[in-house]
């Protein structure tokens, strides 16, 4: 796979494909460490001694964090430079995950989850900025993204089983430090083969101080609200409290950004037609595609009593798929466009999700499930991809990281509401069967999981209507021409 001539302003990419390896790194261990503590919880409970309530929060500790300092990572990229933020996440990754290999009290545990998703709401802005700036528009940028989404899906699918493999072996200690020997060496190797993408002079450099405080408390309690809502309960103190901190803390984010020289997100991006639609399209991707591992492995584990290592197996052929259906994708956004690319992306996710749904009830021979996987992978690859090409369109270069930390916000937000919603469907079943059978129990908790499967399809429709709304081909392809922020909608 070769990398046509980059264009960045600091001069010729002098070590493309090791740069592309290494920015493809970032998004690798983002992914695996979104899914390798999945299955290590059981043992994680057991051994210290936390009950379900603490055990959410080794997942909601990290999930809070990351949401909730996207936009913070987003703004240090773009005024500090990508490389500087990219080496300093990569360190701090490192470092939460060493270190919480090494908890044994459940604060210890949780507060390296927190430095985890600190140190992926750093490098995810940083290293996405990067492929849209250092790789020219078009073909370039497109196959670079498809490397990088490749990187993604190989996260997750290693997530899964090597979660399960390092459990059952040696520990639930070895699924935070299988992830150190990753982050230090890219650390260290980014010194040499990432070039120093151009900060802010300090002088120039006004921080928006205010907006950052209040944009990262407003998004960790909203998403905190979504994560712990279904738990706490919806009229729980607790929950109303974190809501009115959460609306309170955004209304003065929004008033700020609407009044100082040098804000952290200038309002006017968000009138940029083409992040509000990749915006909407993250939410809904995390809300539909995003849900597969948890309700499915849910699934598996739960209802036909399979292994975490059986369940992890079973999503090789998933992730393996949604690879190709990544390098379709390229292809199909030199040859149709963005546009053409997600509706046939958003429509085979619309039809895998269905037919996984319909036959989940036989999905005790796994030959059963196949069809559903491909078709629904080939999209997930495809929606992925084309998604986060859109964003970096219309957006001016000195404002990728802040454009990129936006999506990924609204994608987290999608993550934690999705899952949300989606929850509440599953356990409908369950109301008022304390007590009954094991069998009963069962078989309701199967056919909640199979109407949240249900629910993630319709989500997966309303993102294939967003996208008939999207420009017509014979616009979309002068903007996919256009390097990001030359169009018209271009932000300063």
């Amino acid at each position: 796979m070769t990398l046509e001539k980059p264009v960045h302003p600091a001069g010729v990419l002098r070590h493309p494909r090791a740069a592309l390896a290494l920015l493809s790194l970032a998004q690798l261990l983002i992914a695996l460490d979104a899914t390798i503590v999945f299955v290590a919880l059981d043992a994680m409970g057991q051994q210290l001694q936390l009950d379900a309530r603490h055990l959410q929060w080794v997942i909601s500790g990290y999930s809070v964090a990351f949401g909730g300092c996207l936009l913070l990572g987003g703004r240090c990229a773009d005024l500090l430079g990508q490389r500087r933020m990219y080496v300093a996440a990569m360190a701090l990754f490192g470092l939460a995950s060493f270190a919480g290999g090494f908890a044994h009290l459940t604060w210890q545990l949780v507060a390296a989850r927190a430095g985890q998703g600190v140190a992926a709401a750093l490098l995810f802005p940083a290293t996405l900025s990067m492929i849209n700036t250092l790789y020219a528009a078009g073909a370039e940028r497109n196959r670079a993204l498809a490397v990088w989404s490749m990187a993604s899906a190989g996260g997750l699918a290693a997530g899964a089983l090597l979660g399960g493999l390092l459990t059952q072996t040696l520990g639930w200690n070895w699924v935070l430090w299988v992830l150190v020997p990753i982050a230090w060496p890219c650390a260290i190797a980014a010194g040499r083969y990432l070039p120093a993408m151009p900060a802010v002079p300090a002088a120039q450099r006004r921080f928006d101080l205010l907006g950052c405080i209040s944009v990262t408390v407003g998004a960790s309690a909203l998403v905190a609200v979504l994560v712990q809502g279904p738990q706490w309960g919806w009229g729980d103190l607790r929950t109303a409290s974190l809501l009115v901190l959460a609306l309170a803390a955004l209304g003065l984010f929004w008033r700020t950004e609407a009044r100082v020289a040098a804000p952290l997100m200038p309002l006017a991006m968000l009138r940029v037609g083409s992040l509000q639609t990749s915006m909407l399209l993250a939410m809904l991707f995390m809300s539909s595609y995003g849900v597969q591992y948890y309700f499915l492995g849910l699934y598996f584990q739960q209802v036909l009593g399979w292994s975490p290592l059986q369940a992890g197996l079973a999503f090789v052929l998933p992730t393996a798929v949604c690879t190709w259906g990544i390098r379709l994708a390229e292809r199909g956004l030199a040859q149709q466009g963005t546009r053409s690319v997600l509706l046939r992306g958003w429509a085979a996710g619309v039809l895998g999700m269905v037919w996984i749904a319909a036959v989940l009830p036989l999905a005790g021979n796994y030959a059963w499930l196949v069809p559903g996987f491909v078709v629904m992978s080939l999209g997930q690859g495809a929606s992925w991809t084309g998604m986060w090409v859109l964003v970096g369109q219309g957006i001016a270069p000195a404002r990728q990281g802040v454009a990129s930390g936006v999506a990924a916000t609204a994608q987290q937000v999608g993550a934690a509401l999705g899952l949300a919603l989606l929850v509440m469907l599953a356990a409908a079943p369950l109301a008022g069967l304390e007590g009954a059978s094991a069998e009963t129990l069962r078989q309701a908790n199967a056919q909640g999981l199979q109407h949240a499967q249900w629910g993630a399809a319709g989500l997966a429709l309303l993102a294939w209507l967003v996208c008939l709304r999207m420009a017509k081909p014979q616009a979309q392809s002068r903007t996919d021409a256009q390097p990001a922020g030359e169009g018209s909608g271009a932000c300063a």
